[in-house]
């Protein structure tokens, strides 16, 4: 469910994203480079935005999965609000020309400096996490004269079927107040007229490739908002977080219909009773509308073992090394025969054999596919990494001082650099 595809072109395929040639591309802007499909972007949001409308939800982007201003403003100009974390992408919403009043600001260690800032700017929610952080909203708010709406976010304690770095909804995690915890804390924070607590927020990790623990959560967030209510505390918001899955793997994730066909049923009359429902998406919008490009540097063969070693590895692409998370990876160009028909671990064709796909990185861990059938590659060849869309430029780094490299994205038969590629300059342009 994208716009990268491979075309037949004098017995080769080769790699477009939408009308832009990804060879063609590279040879431009060099590699390695991140290109986003708008035309993907935008679908992930329409599908997502249609299987829910019975909702009528606020949608809420994850700016921290992907957070170029370019890319956030392709979804505010569709409709999207925008889920912040932080002050800095508190400054890049505002760049995009988001309503402030469509973003909810979540994140457990929000300074007082962020705090006043996003109460400055008017953002719609900020998600609570905890007694002191309320009572501190409260405090600012009241200083600035500024009054504020709030969700609390509630770890329920439902265990997922995730890497164990990105389950947040069960007990043991820093975040959230416990569900038993919640009425207390009402009871204390719940009458301020300050900073408002009229929500309740979950979010129980990401990627959730199963409906079952969002049905669960959903569950006992209506019995907890239903007790809330019989003592007299107005709850209007109901923000379910995200984690929708992607598909890493072709075919892997439920499509949004299959979420809303769970979800709706159970939300629909407390909307018409004027609930506001909220949803946080980020991976499963943005995941499959990236890639990144990369030049294979050197062919290594060591004992049993080939090595395709490339331009960039885990300081463009950790997620591989932090969640053993897998990402399909392809020659930009192979014959005809070795287009591949699927996404998966392992592709089912004649003239493949295992190779590792590793960094620059002086890292044992900077391994980005382990064991990876591919067609047979030479030092020159380029890769495309699937499903990069996500998680990867934002966690970047400049690890052993490699500059970032350029996010492009493709409109159509369009392409445009949206951040540069940074210089030798630029790893000391913030040294004294």
């Amino acid at each position: 469910m994208d716009d990268f595809h491979y075309k037949i072109e004098s017995g080769q395929g080769a790699l477009w994203c939408e009308g832009v040639s990804l060879d063609d591309l590279a040879d431009e802007v060099q590699t390695p480079a991140y290109v986003y499909s708008q035309a993907t972007l935008e679908g992930h949001y329409d599908r997502l935005s249609q299987a829910f409308a019975p909702l009528d939800p606020l949608i809420c982007f994850s700016v921290k999965s992907c957070p170029n201003t370019s890319v956030c403003r392709v979804l505010t100009q569709r409709g999207s609000g925008l889920d912040l974390v932080s002050g800095g992408e508190l400054y890049r919403a505002l760049k995009t020309g988001v309503n402030p009043a469509k973003c909810v600001y979540a994140g457990v260690g929000k300074r007082p400096d962020e705090i006043t800032s996003a109460l400055e700017a008017g953002v719609g929610w900020l998600n609570v996490e905890s007694s002191q952080e309320c009572a501190l909203i409260g405090q600012l708010a009241e200083q600035l004269g500024q009054p504020c709406r709030a969700a609390l976010r509630v770890n329920p304690d439902i265990q997922t079927e995730t890497h164990q770095h990105t389950a947040t909804g069960h007990r043991g995690t820093k975040f959230g107040v416990q569900l038993d915890q919640v009425e207390a804390f009402f009871e204390t924070y719940g009458s301020s007229p300050w900073c408002k607590l009229s929500g309740i927020h979950l979010h129980i990790g990401s990627p959730i490739l199963q409906v079952e623990p969002y049905v669960m959560a959903v569950q006992k967030g209506i019995e907890l908002m239903d007790r809330l209510r019989s003592k007299g505390y107005i709850i209007d918001m109901f923000d379910l977080g995200g984690g929708f899955g992607a598909d890493y793997q072709s075919g892997q994730a439920p499509e949004a219909t299959v979420y809303a066909e769970a979800i709706v049923p159970l939300l629909e009359s407390r909307v018409a009773e004027g609930l506001q429902v909220v949803f946080e998406p980020g991976r499963s919008i943005a995941a499959n509308a990236g890639v990144l490009l990369l030049t294979v540097l050197y062919v290594k063969q060591s004992d049993d073992h080939t090595f395709l070693i490339c331009d960039g590895g885990m300081n463009l692409m950790i997620r591989p090394a932090l969640y053993d998370a897998f990402h399909f990876v392809w020659p930009t160009r192979v014959t005809a025969s070795h287009i591949p028909p699927a996404r998966t671990e392992k592709v089912q064709l004649d003239g493949l054999s295992p190779v590792n796909v590793v960094g620059p990185i002086c890292e044992t861990g900077d391994i980005i596919a382990k064991d990876r059938a591919l067609p047979q590659v030479q030092a020159g060849d380029r890769l495309a990494v699937f499903g990069a869309g996500a998680y990867g430029m934002s966690m970047a780094s400049q690890y052993n001082s490699q500059p970032l490299p350029p996010e492009v994205l493709v409109d159509g038969q369009k392409a445009k650099v949206v951040r540069r590629r940074e210089t030798y300059a630029d790893l000391l342009a913030m040294e004294v």
